[in-house]
């Protein structure tokens, strides 16, 4: 956990996720592709709510929003600062979204103020992450969709490898790898459940990034996913979750 994400008991780690450095990660082919599987497995998790009110906390960087107003969704984004919004006001036009400042962990909304809320590229860098579930089951009435690393992949060796990651990626950040047990227990707590986890690849992101394909990572990851290695090992892994009185 980085210091610079976390002042007076407020997190900002989405000032980094919203920076024009970060999404150089997801730029080229490769980048391309990783943001078209997420954008894939993301709408078919949301088709049971099409149109739906949708608050996107920690997304200033832009990868869910632009898709979510162009399919027709009513998105509003939360940032801790002001200057997370920089990225949107260039991919978005005027008064198709909304922009909320506010503590990530306390928004100064009504409960099941939305639909479905999300949260993505967020949960693995707060050192307060059990507040960021909270806070996203207290808000959502219908569904909450959030990102994660799982344990149960490469990322079992995350800490011996992240030098490694670290001179590919140069920019990246550690973070904080989870069980499907852990994350579950947590939404319990706040009576989410019926889970659909939604493992994105096999292979480990920074790979990709070194290999630099984005066709040969398509058809790596295409044989990954027919073998089942992507659904027993992949990650960053996609997690819906809805009431459990649903």
């Amino acid at each position: 956990m980085n210091r610079e994400s976390s002042q007076n008991g407020v997190e900002w780690a989405d000032v980094e996720t919203s920076s024009e450095e970060y999404a150089r990660r997801f730029s080229g082919e490769v980048g391309k592709y990783f943001l078209d599987l997420q954008t894939q497995i993301t709408l078919e998790l949301l088709t049971p709510w099409p149109g739906a009110r949708i608050l996107d906390i920690g997304g200033g960087h832009g990868q869910l929003a632009l898709p979510l107003v162009q399919a027709g969704y009513q998105v509003a984004v939360a940032g801790s600062r002001p200057a997370c919004q920089m990225r949107l006001s260039r991919l978005l036009p005027d008064g198709s979204y909304d922009f909320k400042v506010g503590d990530l962990l306390s928004l100064p909304m009504e409960n099941k103020s939305f639909d479905v809320v999300l949260s993505f590229r967020l949960l693995p860098h707060l050192e307060s992450w059990p507040g960021l579930i909270a806070e996203c089951c207290r808000l959502a009435a219908e569904a909450v969709i959030v990102d994660y690393p799982d344990i149960r992949s490469i990322n079992l060796f995350s800490r011996m490898l992240f030098r490694a990651k670290k001179a590919v990626e140069k920019n990246t950040r550690p973070f904080t790898c989870f069980s499907r047990a852990e994350l579950l227990t947590e939404f319990s707590t706040h009576h989410f459940g019926h889970p659909l986890f939604r493992p994105e690849f096999f292979i480990p992101m920074a790979l990709h990034r070194a290999l630099n394909s984005g066709p040969g990572s398509r058809r790596m990851e295409s044989v990954c996913r027919q073998l089942g290695l992507t659904g027993l090992l992949g990650s960053p892994v996609i997690l819906r979750v809805t009431p459990e009185s649903s």
